[in-house]
């Protein structure tokens, strides 16, 4: 019991932010997701931004949790922090403590649940519970062939019924060796658009002054 009191304490104090702008990064099982600890590291750059990962058990196998600078949650925690009705519930705490949720990569499982309202895992739920008043931003990146299925138009356009912010995939040589859009947008592309609505952040205050 004890132990399971200091998991429970643990896990919400690093939900604890020194940063002015939160920023939850969602991970998912892409090969892109190689460039997680690039894209934390360039975040942490940004003045008063603090960031947080959520990972699903795929993306895992892409990248050396060891290299990504911040506390990386996943669905084990989800678990682990509930043991009674009076327990926080992490994917609800995450979304409140997030002012932007950017998933990169969003492979093509996850956009076919998230489209489809389905919330199976620990950053499925966070989307689920997102508030649509802040920025959600969604970075697609798949095979070629999978990009081009008449069915990932469809949840693209989907996504974008919610509200959500798609950052375009780019053309190039993928790491199966096929040639062809599908690619994840570059990090300095998606640090470019967090930065965006990082200043927009800045002059909420002043224009209801």
């Amino acid at each position: 019991m004890q132990q399971d009191k200091q998991v429970l304490c643990k896990t919400v104090e690093s939900l604890n932010s020194s940063g002015n702008f939160r920023v939850l990064v969602g991970v998912t099982g892409s090969v892109a997701a190689l460039k997680l600890p690039a894209l934390v590291d360039q975040l942490l750059q940004l003045p008063g931004v603090d960031v947080r990962v959520v990972t699903t058990e795929h993306a895992k196998h892409f990248y050396n949790h060891a290299e990504v600078a911040v506390k990386i949650y996943s669905d084990k925690d989800e678990w682990e922090l509930w043991k009674q009705r009076t327990d926080p519930v992490l994917h609800i705490e995450l979304r409140r403590w997030a002012d932007l949720l950017v998933i990169a990569p969003l492979d093509a499982n996850t956009l076919g649940k998230i489209s489809n309202g389905i919330c199976d895992n620990l950053l499925t739920c966070v989307v689920r519970a997102w508030d649509t008043s802040r920025p959600l931003l969604f970075c697609p990146a798949m095979n070629t062939a999978m990009w081009l299925h008449p069915i990932t138009a469809q949840q693209i356009s989907r996504l974008k019924e919610f509200g959500y912010m798609e950052v375009p995939c780019i053309s190039k040589k993928l790491v199966c060796g096929d040639e062809g859009k599908g690619a994840m947008a570059e990090v300095s592309t998606i640090i470019s658009v967090v930065e965006q609505h990082l200043h927009k952040s800045k002059e909420k205050p002043e224009e209801s002054q």
